[in-house]
């Protein structure tokens, strides 16, 4: 060490550097950072309403009919709204997709999202036409913890939840499911399964008068906004 740095003034000058450094370089990297996140945020969105659009025969039809399907070239019309609910005051925007065949109406997915245990997780939710009846779940983005939380993008899980009532809250439960509408936690996670059952409860909530009182009360020709 030179004789500079041994004083008290060359001590506080060279912290004084250091710490200046260290918010260059913390900034540099957070500029960065939210220059990536810009430049893929619409790759990103992009390929979650893809993934939606691909999803939908088989929250609505269930794997089995989905495949056969596409294995006679069948195809489902879907038809992506966004519905708004006012609700205690507040406005908020759903994206639903109408599954039709042969001018039919097959079911509805819809698209919601709000917080787990560790950050958002968003879900794809098929509905009977109806509304009584939940016909697929799919977790599209979920950040919970390895080996705990992120359970919840199981087949074993989400199947719970295929045939499940719509017409009454699920409720979870850590001793086992008995009854129809009671769905397992996961495992050291129960706040990541309370969490998706919530969203999924509020979603139906929200949505039954919407999707059931008719095309007039749902927005028509709706863009996809996620």
């Amino acid at each position: 060490m030179d004789a500079e740095n041994k004083k008290p003034g060359g001590l506080r000058k060279s912290s004084f550097v250091q710490a200046w450094l260290v918010l260059v370089l913390a900034v540099g990297f957070g500029v960065s950072l939210a220059g990536v996140q810009l430049a893929l945020g619409p790759v990103i969105e992009s390929n979650k309403i893809n993934e939606t659009q691909e999803k939908v025969p088989e929250l609505v039809l269930g794997n089995f009919l989905a495949a056969k399907m596409a294995t006679e070239n069948q195809t489902l019309e879907i038809v992506p709204r966004q519905v708004t609910v006012k609700k205690s005051g507040r406005v908020k925007f759903y994206s639903v997709y109408e599954a039709r065949y042969q001018d039919g109406l097959k079911g509805w997915v819809v698209k919601t999202k709000g917080q787990g245990y560790a950050d958002t997780i968003e879900l794809l939710l098929g509905l009977s036409p109806d509304l009584r009846t939940i016909t697929g779940l799919f977790v599209l983005d979920q950040k919970e913890t390895p080996g705990l939380g992120n359970k919840i993008i199981t087949d074993t899980w989400r199947g719970q939840f295929i045939d499940a009532p719509a017409d009454r809250p699920l409720i979870v439960v850590k001793t086992g499911a008995s009854r129809p509408g009671e769905i397992d936690a996961v495992t050291g996670a129960t706040i990541s399964s309370r969490s998706v059952t919530a969203m999924i409860n509020t979603a139906i909530g929200d949505l039954r008068k919407p999707l059931t009182a008719g095309p007039s009360a749902a927005a028509k020709g709706g863009k996809d906004n996620g």
